[in-house]
């Protein structure tokens, strides 16, 4: 038995010598000056790899944007590197149908969830495209950067928004996307239905009027199935001019903690939910 154990040590010893990987020490050091909030908002599977890819100068500590610059800087300098520039993303919705401004044709009673009220029928909500305002999106965030106002929409804080895409995952609608911040003009809709019937179900609309297309500097607003569509290629050009004369309010200028709509827009003053959909007679 004694001799034995000896030859497996020994063939253990061996296999450690010969199976031995080395990791670079400044893996955990670097891992200890991150967030730890494992978002994958720098595109790595977490924190662990964005510090595996920091030691191999496969990125710049800058994409990690949930950390603070001042904590990006002392990293780039314990690395001897440049911190880089990265502009942060965040999460926008595109949609402001709350239950005030948005019916709904019929009363979901279910698991409250988004993905299983949009199975049932697509949710009951009248316009098909709009949020659902069951709050996956709230649920799933995992640095309280969503919640639902008073009307079921859910409101994005984008200085605790860390890009990290679940939001997008989770939404069934796609109603929501990553944006960086200096996109400032942002359409609040994904309704491609004609005029008439987009406005039967919903008073904010995007009603493809495009008026902010013949406002903006040519080529930065097109109009596409029934939507306002800005080319963000030419986000140089963007201004609030653009949404003077939006009749509903539909594309905004994000600036601040509210979108600001444009004058011409009319004033929404209802604060209760608009009454169910009466359904259609029966021929």
């Amino acid at each position: 038995m004694a001799s034995l154990g000896v030859l497996l040590a020994g063939i253990l010893a061996i296999a450690n010598r010969r199976l031995y990987v080395y990791e670079d020490p400044r893996i955990d050091e670097i891992e200890d000056m991150l967030p730890r909030a494992n978002c994958g908002a720098c595109g790595e599977a977490g924190c662990r790899s964005f510090a595996e890819a920091l030691v191999q100068r496969r990125i710049d500590p800058a994409r990690c944007t949930p950390n603070a610059e001042e904590m990006n800087q002392k990293i780039a300098d314990f690395l001897g590197v440049e911190m880089g520039d990265q502009e942060r993303n965040v999460a926008r919705l595109a949609c402001a149908g709350g239950s005030h401004v948005a019916a709904t044709r019929a009363r979901y009673q279910g698991l409250k969830s988004c993905r299983a009220a949009a199975i049932v029928a697509g949710g009951g909500k009248g316009c098909t495209w709009g949020c659902l305002g069951l709050g996956d999106c709230e649920a799933v965030c995992d640095f309280d950067a969503i919640r639902l106002n008073r009307h079921g929409l859910p409101i994005v804080d984008v200085d605790k928004c860390t890009g990290c895409n679940d939001c997008v995952d989770i939404c069934p609608k796609n109603l929501f996307t990553l944006q960086p911040e200096s996109h400032r003009l942002w359409v609040n809709c994904l309704n491609k239905d004609p005029q008439d019937e987009a406005m039967a179900h919903c008073q904010v609309v995007c009603t493809a009027c495009g008026r902010c297309a013949i406002d903006a500097p040519e080529g930065l607003i097109r109009m596409e199935q029934n939507l306002a569509v800005i080319d963000y290629t030419k986000n140089a050009l963007a201004s609030p001019v653009a949404i003077q004369r939006c009749p509903t309010g539909a594309i905004v200028w994000l600036e601040g903690a509210e979108p600001r709509k444009g004058s011409g827009a009319r004033k929404v003053t209802r604060k209760e939910p608009l009454p169910r959909m009466e359904p259609l007679p029966r021929v």
